[in-house]
């Protein structure tokens, strides 16, 4: 019987602990969560003080039976997946399965909770040393969040579905973060720009010294110039008056280094610095944890857990890097006492801050051991947490103020200010340079030297510099300045931010515009009928209280279900109202103001599968649609000349005109007669004559003759000439027959999901050989392949090559034929 069995999240975790752990345990990987709430119905019991209903996942159930075959053997059970809630969740519902067989067998196992903060030596000894139980509080608070989760998506979503488009989605968190981004666009959208100037003087001290000096001041006020006019008067007066140094000021100011990481700073910087989004941070954060092959057979977690929003670390972590430091560095790096980082309000502070496991691992040792992107992350890492324990940076400021023009005249005073910053020592700041409130790095602030001025002293003008400016909106959100938003107002966990800015995107309510979100329509949409129907889902100040609800769970504070009888008393009421009250945006659109230019009608935005577009809402009768753009006030702009509604030809079935449409594969050509004639074509087919291009074959339903049409796809197929009379169909065939031992099929033109063409077996899905390029009848004459392909080679447009990877035989199309 093996003596105990270590339960873990990730295979990559599981090979980690297994070079440190050796015989004496056996190390499985449970792969994430092995039960969920079910995906096709609601799972949750809300009549019954909202119990939850949960099943194995699908794809789970060898992996379930893998994990209680090794829980029979083993005298003790260790349960250690990550040391979060959702890790507790895990470890409880493996528990929970393991128990049940337990009491069927009558077996007494010891079954425990470890916690693995980082994966060393020492911290799995320790870990393993002293386990604990199973943490009901954190469960049934990660149970909560889950049940809350459920509750809003599998409710709202349907009514999207039926009031606006299939498809939909609504997220308690993630509508919010979608309200956030659209108010931002909507003070953009209203901002009114206003123009202002500023004015720089260029001083000389003498033939080798020159520097820069900013206006301040006009009669002790600050400066309000908001024309080209009004600022030549002033530059005027300022050429005309001496300029008199008026005060000197040098102080020596102390810079701090920031806290080590927390989850949303290590996404913050690791978006400003190394452009990557937070899912791919916390993608190469957990690898970064799990463990990485340093030298053969050495497998090291490299920092410690990465979901934290607790800025504490431990008094060993703080002496080995004090030793680094003393030895690397310097005395003079060593601060005078430990630094001490003060935790955020709320903060869950069961983890330290993220950290090198061990800080005598540099960077430089694995230069060569990760691929780039990890590398990059871990020097980032790396470096915050050291430059957090270290001295401070000191520097000599200068400020320097002069005055134009003598004081107490009938004249204007004008104050002029020129700023300077010495490095007097590095500290911190030699290791990283941090990113400041305004997003601008530490390092950069005014490194101008000045020259050494006396009260009093005289300086010449060079030159007068007027600059015209106008004020700017808002900046939009990127995914630092959005992940710092949410974090600020409370809104979802620092784990749960790469999911929420992946969801939103992913739903088409925000697009990217580089690198800024900018919400769609339909996310503008969603927006305004959640904020109308369901206003305490969309308030930011409740959904940050109910994350405080949550923690309140997690530390026995409150019950679950008395939180969930409280949430829904009002949702429900609100989701019943909805069913009836809420706007049918399927049906009738959205309205615009625009007059339709056939008939006068309003034009209304509509959804379809592809996308936005203006339809007439008078169709049927008025059959008038359009895409349109928007201005940058955000007003529509119809696109007149659409292609959309262009004439192509004559419909070969009804005569009627054929006109271009747009659908999921780009344009193609469909009868204007729809729907009582369906008949379409690719946009690049030989239809575009008008004329009908008959098969060979003949239908075997009507007997009448069959017809090559195209697919949107592109791809042609045959369809009997009496559709829709006889609806009979099928694949054009290459004539080529299946190379596949034991299939009598042949190839047959297929549509791709992305519009492109593939050739696949007609005996699909029995068989499910394909080839990328069109088969053709004949043979290699080198390798004796049964078929060629049809393939581009650089410029050329007609070549045949042989499919055979071990043969290279390719030859000109026109040449040979």
């Amino acid at each position: 019987m093996t003596k105990s069995l270590l339960i873990v999240e990730s295979p990559t975790k599981a090979k980690t602990l297994n070079k440190y752990l050796g015989k004496d345990f056996k190390v499985i990987a449970s792969v994430g969560h092995i039960k969920d709430l079910p995906k096709k119905e609601l799972g949750v019991m809300i009549e019954n003080d909202f119990v939850p209903v949960y099943e194995v996942i699908k794809g789970k159930e060898k992996t379930l039976k893998e994990l209680k075959a090794a829980a029979a053997k083993a005298e003790s059970i260790y349960l250690a997946p990550d040391p979060d809630r959702e890790g507790e969740a895990i470890a409880w519902h493996i528990a929970d399965e393991i128990q049940k067989k337990k009491q069927k067998n009558g077996e007494d196992k010891n079954i425990y909770r470890v916690l693995f903060h980082e994966l060393t030596r020492p911290a799995i000894s320790k870990a393993l040393e002293s386990p604990i139980a199973l943490d009901r509080n954190k469960f049934e608070s990660q149970q909560t969040r889950r049940i809350l989760d459920r509750l809003v998506g599998y409710q709202l979503s349907p009514l999207l579905w039926k009031k606006v488009q299939r498809g939909l989605s609504a997220g308690r968190v993630q509508s919010v973060a979608v309200r956030i981004i659209c108010e931002r666009e909507r003070e953009i959208l209203a901002f009114v720009s206003e123009e202002y100037w500023t004015i720089t003087v260029f001083l000389k001290v003498d033939e080798e010294q020159s520097f820069e000096a900013k206006l301040i001041k006009i009669n002790g006020k600050k400066p309000k110039i908001i024309n080209n006019d009004q600022c030549l008067k002033h530059v005027a007066i300022i050429e005309n008056h001496p300029f008199i140094v008026d005060n000197i000021k040098t102080k020596e100011r102390k810079r701090f280094p920031q806290a080590p990481f927390t989850t949303s700073t290590l996404q913050q910087d690791a978006s400003h610095k190394l452009g990557f989004s937070s899912k791919k941070t916390m993608m190469l954060a957990q690898r970064l944890y799990e463990g990485i092959e340093i030298k053969k057979n050495t497998q090291v977690g490299l920092i410690t857990y990465m979901r934290t929003d607790s800025k504490r670390i431990s008094k060993e972590a703080q002496d080995a890097a004090k030793d680094y430091i003393l030895k690397n560095l310097g005395e003079n790096f060593v601060p005078s006492k430990a630094p001490h980082y003060k935790n955020r309000k709320n903060t869950q502070d069961a983890h330290e801050a993220i950290r090198p496991s061990q800080v005598d691992i540099t960077p430089e040792s694995l230069k060569n051991r990760l691929d780039k992107d990890l590398f990059r992350l871990y020097e980032l890492i790396w470096k915050r947490f050291l430059a957090s324990q270290m001295a401070p940076a000191l520097i000599d400021q200068t400020v320097i103020d002069i005055m134009a023009g003598p004081p107490k005249v009938d004249t204007s005073e004008y104050l002029f200010r020129a700023t300077g910053n010495i490095m007097k020592f590095p500290g911190f700041l030699s290791i990283y340079e941090g990113i400041d409130k305004n997003n601008k790095k530490n390092g950069d602030t005014d490194k101008v030297t000045l020259p050494r001025l006396n009260p009093r002293q005289s300086l010449e003008l060079i030159k007068v510099n007027p600059l015209q400016h106008f004020t700017q909106p808002p900046p939009r959100y990127n995914e630092a300045s959005l992940v710092k938003e949410l974090e600020e107002k409370g809104i979802g966990r620092p784990s749960t931010y790469a999911a929420i800015i992946s969801n939103i995107q992913d739903r088409q309510y925000v697009n990217k515009v580089q690198a800024y979100f900018k919400p769609t329509d339909l996310g503008f949409l969603i927006t305004d009928l959640l904020v109308k129907n369901f206003s305490q889902i969309l308030d930011i100040n409740f959904t940050a209280q109910m994350e405080d609800n949550l923690d309140a769970i997690e530390f026995g504070e409150l019950n679950w279900v008395t939180v969930l009888k409280k949430f829904y008393e009002n949702f429900g009421a609100d989701l019943a109202r909805a069913q009836t009250g809420i706007e049918d945006i399927k049906s009738k659109g959205v309205s615009t103001g625009l007059k339709c230019p056939e008939c006068g009608l309003e034009l209304r935005i509509k959804w379809g599968r592809n996308g936005k577009f203006l339809t007439c809402s008078g169709y049927p009768e008025c059959s008038v649609s359009m895409d349109f753009t928007r201005d940058d006030r955000g007003n529509i702009i119809p696109e007149q000349n659409n292609e959309k509604n262009k004439k192509v030809g004559e419909c070969p079935l009804c005569s009627s005109p054929l006109i271009l449409k747009k659908g999921r594969y780009g344009q193609f050509k469909a009868c204007s007669s729809y729907p009582e004639c369906k008949y379409t074509a690719s946009e690049k087919g030989d239809d575009n004559r008008g004329e009908i291009e008959y098969s060979k074959e003949i239908c075997d339903k009507c007997n009448g003759k069959m017809v090559v049409k195209y697919a949107r796809a592109g791809n042609r197929f045959l369809s009997c000439e009496k559709y829709p009379a006889c609806k009979n169909a099928k694949p054009f065939s290459t004539g080529v027959k299946c190379n596949k031992e034991g299939c009598d099929g042949e190839f047959v033109e297929r549509g791709g999901k992305r519009g492109s063409v593939f050739y696949g077996c007609s005996r699909y899905p029995k068989c499910r050989n394909t080839s990328a390029s069109q088969p053709v009848s004949k043979s290699c004459p080198e390798c004796g392949f049964p078929y060629l392909v049809k393939k581009n080679v650089g410029s050329s447009e007609a070549h045949l090559a042989c499919p055979n990877k071990e043969c290279d035989f390719i030859q000109d199309k026109k040449r040979d034929t």
